[in-house]
């Protein structure tokens, strides 16, 4: 099978039109009150790898569901005007998810560069999945 447009195209689509946040950036983010960090692995990730602090756990598939404040799944937390930086494993699904968010209208949306294997691999700070949901 033959596609019109693989992944690897659609990533580089993605990246010329998002702004990708460096780990340096992204470090200093961690502090502000007007940034939230978007996870947006899958459940098991977390559980296995960790997550960065007081970062918002949105699956991937319920993102645009989360975002829109016309759909029944809306989350408060996205509303709120601060900046979301997205990130995933490699930065693949983030790069795509933010592109996504940017077309639906959603302000101040950025992705982390080289996503949580990034963070990790640089020892910036991570902490355990917490077992209950968030209450937002």
């Amino acid at each position: 099978m033959k596609l019109k447009i693989g992944h690897q195209e659609l990533i580089a689509s993605a990246l010329a039109q998002i702004e990708t946040v460096p780990l340096v950036q992204a470090k200093e983010l961690l502090d502000d009150p007007d940034t939230v960090f978007i996870d947006i692995r899958d459940v098991r990730e977390l559980e296995r790898e960790g997550m960065i602090p007081n970062a918002f756990h949105a699956p991937r598939g319920m993102l645009e569901f989360w975002v829109d404040p016309e759909s029944p799944y809306y989350k408060p937390i996205f509303g709120e005007g601060k900046k979301l930086v997205l990130y995933c494993a490699s930065a693949w699904r983030s790069a795509l998810a933010t592109d996504t968010l940017q077309k639906m209208g959603v302000p101040q949306v950025c992705h982390l560069e080289g996503g949580f294997t990034a963070w990790k691999k640089a020892q910036l700070p991570t902490v355990e999945k917490i077992s209950k949901p968030h209450s937002v």
